[in-house]
């Protein structure tokens, strides 16, 4: 009886052992976050995926703040600021930060730093917070910087988030600078107040106006889309290139490497000449056979007709 217990123990402690070394799940290595990482970030913020002219997110803040160069570029630093500096404390507090309360959370840091920023604007520019009055408070529901804070932020370290904040920033910034120069431009001959075409120049007022806003935005929105279309399909060919490159380069190694013989011997040739007429050949006895199939069948239907007579 002692022995049967004491195996049954031993058996007990076995098993645990299994699960325990089952349980244990692998190590997951973390990548080490890099200069090259830190650059896809960029060019993810500034061209791929371009908050204004790709997601098109933030339309109301882009169309309103774009009637000159001067109010673009203020918008475009407080965004900024305030995506980097948001991005970082949510990054610091996701650990902490209830799963059920996470938006309100969000808002209550992001509207700390749109306030921050708010008092620097009158503070030290108040030409420029005249200029854009209510837009500057509304930096805190901006979808663009709710949308980084949860997709990105809220699941990344510190570095990494800080840098999304920085790319989208830019994307952002230039992307009002650009609509901003046009419409300026197009609409008073003016680049930040300074005229360019002369004083006797007399712009289309169309493009200050909201109506202009969507015309511009619009027409940059389809230039980006066509750009990136044409990009995918250049890539696209030049894939296909490759493949059949690949594709001939090793149809011409089997040929000239492996030919079998009737035999059931194997023929090294180095002349490509030779397996083209070997190719022919075989192309030539494929129709043959074809053709004497072709003849067997309407001799055999013949036939039944004749029997059926």
């Amino acid at each position: 009886m002692d022995q049967t217990m004491n195996q049954t123990e031993q058996e007990k402690q076995n098993n645990s052992k299994n699960e325990n070394t089952i349980e244990q799940k692998p190590k997951t290595v973390k990548k080490k976050y890099s200069i090259y990482t830190a650059l896809n970030q960029l060019k993810n913020g500034v061209l791929d995926n371009n908050p204004i002219l790709v997601q098109v997110l933030g339309t109301c803040p882009t169309l309103a703040t774009t009637t000159s160069v001067t109010n673009a570029l203020g918008m475009g630093i407080a965004a900024t600021s305030v995506l980097i500096f948001s991005n970082l404390f949510i990054s610091l507090l996701r650990k902490f930060i209830p799963k059920e309360i996470r938006i309100a959370s969000y808002i209550v840091i992001i509207s700390g730093f749109v306030s921050a920023i708010e008092m620097l604007i009158k503070a030290f520019f108040p030409e420029l917070d005249k200029s854009l009055g209510v837009f500057i408070p509304l930096i805190v529901v901006n979808c663009i910087i709710l949308a980084r804070a949860e997709a990105f932020a809220s699941k990344n370290s510190p570095l990494p988030s800080v840098v999304d904040g920085l790319s989208m920033g830019i994307g952002f910034s230039a992307a009002l600078l650009i609509l901003a120069s046009m419409r300026e431009i197009i609409g008073t001959g003016t680049i930040a107040g300074y005229p360019i075409f002369g004083e006797n120049f007399r712009g289309a007022l169309i493009f200050i106006m909201p109506p202009g806003a969507f015309i511009m935005l619009g027409f940059l929105v389809a230039i980006v889309q066509q750009l990136k279309l044409s990009m995918e399909k250049s890539k696209s060919r030049a894939e296909h290139n490759k493949l059949k490159e690949i594709i001939l380069n090793s149809s011409l190694i089997l040929n000239s490497s492996l030919i079998p013989n009737n035999n059931d011997q194997v023929i090294v040739s180095e002349n490509t000449e030779e397996i083209k007429t070997d190719i022919n050949i075989s192309e030539k006895i494929e129709t043959e056979s074809k053709n004497t199939f072709e003849i067997t069948g309407e001799i055999k239907s013949e036939a039944e007709e004749t029997g059926e007579n």
